[in-house]
């Protein structure tokens, strides 16, 4: 059985109010205001790759009544019907059925694995690339286009194949540290460079102002454990970003 068109709209506009008179009655018989409960959060693949899992066992420390279910899947997930209560997403859809808020801009460039680079030669234009083997993330072709902008301020495109294609971060990453050719990536923060496991190409052009945004359905009552949950986040990338930049 399915939810026709009318039936799931009827559920997204009431299944935000339900939950919050059930989270306001069960707050009323804990007699406090204490954040609790399970929280199903929606994110990346790769987002324990900058937020540390040492962060959520300090929240959940100082919170010892909530639980948290994590679903890691870079596609974006319809929150209402999988029953997300947060979700943390690069490009945020936005609707009138949920709240986005923006944490933190970040940019991404060219990388690719010293190896790589021994073997196959560094570009020195962005047209080379084409000559190059490149990993992204396939869109229905075996192609894709990187827009980045130059050294000018100017946006230039330059079309690029690969022999290895993945649907996550994730892989991508690891494809490019294997060696297997130049990704485009965050570069701010990224122990792989740290490490020496990758390097930048042509640093000059860069993909500016992508971001991290939070998501969660639009209702009245946010559950505790959900917002607090969301101010830790946010505050700890916030200033995980300062550190990255120098600023803190």
């Amino acid at each position: 059985m399915k939810l026709t068109d009318a039936g799931y709209e009827l559920y997204a506009n009431s299944a935000a109010a339900v939950d919050g008179l059930q989270q306001a009655g069960e707050d009323l018989i804990a007699g406090a205001r204490i954040p609790r409960g399970l929280i199903r959060v929606a994110m990346p693949a790769d987002f324990f790759d900058f937020y540390k899992m040492e962060w959520v066992g300090e929240f959940l420390a100082s919170h010892p009544q909530v639980r948290i279910e994590f679903v890691l899947n870079d596609a974006a997930v319809d929150l209402i019907e999988e029953g997300i209560d947060v979700a943390f997403r690069g490009n945020a859809t936005r609707g009138p059925n949920y709240v986005v808020r923006k944490i933190q801009t970040r940019s991404i460039g060219l990388v690719a694995s010293p190896s790589y680079l021994a073997a196959r030669g560094t570009p020195a234009t962005l047209q080379e690339l084409s000559r190059h083997d490149c990993l992204f993330v396939p869109q229905a072709r075996d192609y894709a286009t990187w827009r980045l902008e130059g050294p000018d301020g100017i946006e230039e495109e330059v079309t690029v194949t690969g022999r290895v294609m993945a649907n996550t971060a994730q892989a991508i990453r690891k494809a490019a540290i294997a060696g297997l050719g130049i990704a485009l990536t965050p570069i701010l923060g990224t122990a792989d460079f740290a490490t020496g496991r990758l390097v930048p190409v042509l640093p000059h052009y860069m993909r500016r102002n992508l971001g991290m945004s939070v998501v969660y359905p639009n209702r009245a009552h946010l559950p505790l454990a959900v917002s607090a949950f969301i101010d830790s986040v946010i505050g700890k990338l916030r200033a995980e970003l300062l550190n990255a930049e120098g600023l803190a």
